[in-house]
């Protein structure tokens, strides 16, 4: 039993909060549970990092300065991570609980939450039952993005509006958009949800045009409660299904109405898009997915195989995970080879035959045969310089020039994010590589003999990916 006992000066501060704050965020934001005390602080539970971190930026100060005007004392509060199975619902101090609080999971855990589907509910035509956060593996790469993700779906609207994620292809993008759908359509509240590809949705706009029926067009999308568009990049030089969008997201953003898109890079980087509709996509929340790390590649290799009732040694999704390092879909691919293969055959998956039926998977590149190196080395022959001069911190202008358009051409002609191509060049921020793209954008409008200067550097490159 504890020596200090504050709960009585808890649950009045939690009762306090409960009716100055809204339902919703109360319901969002006070998943936390006490925990124990000292002579001078409050531990607290909460579910994620992710909670930890918000509490701390938004409603530290507040709960201290509410305790300290009960107590008369200064108590600080304490964070504790604990894993989301053992809390319950928010509730208010009476003890009844408040909306349908959906929890986080701890950073590196799989998701086993119990389901709130009603049982007279019907699936969404078009959500993917198979994308929900019970299925989503969360690991060190995708825990903001999953844990922001869920916060939503419990309270569409009220907070990270609009919502991006943006990353490689197979990272998890539409699996984590339509969790979003699958979840708030499963609540009780059962709001009214278009999910579609940025391609549909122009397709829609063009026959609407065509079949003068553009009145039935804008009630359709601008009377939902949650709006979900994936691929938003195909936008990109289509300037009709911009403007509609761009008007279709006021009349969504003004009536508090959910908006998630999902892009294959930063909204920035999209480079034929009109400024204003840019500005809406990062206006709120842009959350981004790198590859997955081993220990989360082999808990999605298992969670696959458990799925699809796969019998695989653990010694083979430890193979998988070691030289699979790309993307979820990869990953995925690997596994229904062998299991193919197996059934096919009438063999049992073995680290033997894993080895042998996946070597030439093993054996390719990251991406392709096209690598840094060669880029960097080819760029930096032509400008008379060394590797290291465009790895470097030096920043005279005829070292700088030539870095961005190494950047530049990366970018290009490979699949590497951002990121990735900022550690590659001496571990730069993601925001630099993008900055050096953009300058290099700009600079090819006023220079005509930079495109030749580029597209003769990545015919180069080519030709020694050929040999090499």
């Amino acid at each position: 039993m504890d020596t200090w006992d504050y709960s009585a000066f808890w649950n009045e501060a939690m009762n306090q909060f409960s009716k100055e704050l809204s339902a919703q965020e109360y319901s969002m934001w006070f998943n936390i549970e006490y925990d124990s005390a000292s002579q001078d602080s409050i531990t607290v539970r909460v579910p994620s990092a992710f909670y930890k971190d918000q509490l701390t930026k938004t409603y530290q100060s507040a709960i201290e300065s509410k305790l300290f005007e009960l107590s008369g004392k200064k108590i600080l509060i304490e964070f504790i991570i604990v894993k989301p199975e053992s809390l319950e619902a928010p509730t208010k101090p009476d003890g009844n609980a408040i909306g349908n609080s959906q929890k986080p999971v701890a950073k590196g855990t799989e998701l086993k939450e119990k389901s709130i589907t009603p049982k007279t509910r019907e699936r969404h035509h078009q959500l993917n039952r198979r994308y929900t956060f019970e299925n989503y593996i969360i690991g060190e790469n995708n825990s903001f993005a999953a844990n922001a993700a869920m916060a939503i779906a419990s309270n569409p609207g009220t907070a990270y509006n609009p919502f991006l994620i943006y990353g490689d292809v197979g990272l998890g993008k539409t699996h984590l958009m339509q969790a979003i759908g699958n979840r708030a359509w499963n609540l009780d509240t059962q709001p009214k949800i278009i999910c579609i590809s940025a391609e549909d949705f122009t397709n829609d706009f063009i026959q609407s045009i065509h079949g003068k029926n553009m009145p039935s067009f804008k009630n359709r999308y601008r009377s939902v409660d949650i709006l979900l568009i994936d691929d938003i990049h195909f936008f990109e030089n289509k300037e009709g299904s911009q403007e509609e969008l761009f008007h279709t997201f006021n009349a969504l953003y003004d009536g508090n109405k959910q908006m998630v898109f999902t892009c294959d890079r930063p909204a920035s980087e999209l480079k034929n898009l009109s400024d204003r509709l840019r500005s809406r996509f990062e206006r709120g929340l842009n959350v981004d997915l790198s590859p997955p790390n081993y220990e989360t590649r082999y808990a999605i290799l298992k969670k696959m195989a458990e799925t699809q009732k796969i019998d695989i040694p653990a010694e083979v999704f430890e193979v998988i995970a070691l030289n699979i390092s790309t993307n979820i879909r990869d990953l995925e691919a690997a596994l229904i080879k062998l299991s193919a293969y197996a059934k096919l055959v009438g063999m049992k998956i073995t680290l033997e035959v894993a080895q042998q039926q996946l070597k030439d998977v093993f054996s390719q590149t990251k991406h392709g045969n096209i690598t840094i190196d060669n880029i960097i080395r080819t760029v930096s022959d032509a400008y008379k310089l060394s590797a290291n001069d465009l790895k470097g911190k030096k920043r005279t202008r005829s070292i700088v020039m030539p870095r961005q358009i190494a950047m530049y051409i990366a970018r290009e002609i490979t699949e590497y994010s951002t990121t990735e191509l900022g550690l590659e060049f001496g571990g730069r921020d993601h925001t630099t590589v993008m900055h050096s793209c953009q300058k290099i954008d700009a600079q090819l409008k006023l220079d005509p003999t930079l495109e030749t200067k580029i597209q003769k550097l990545i015919q180069t490159i080519k030709q020694i990916s050929i040999k090499g």
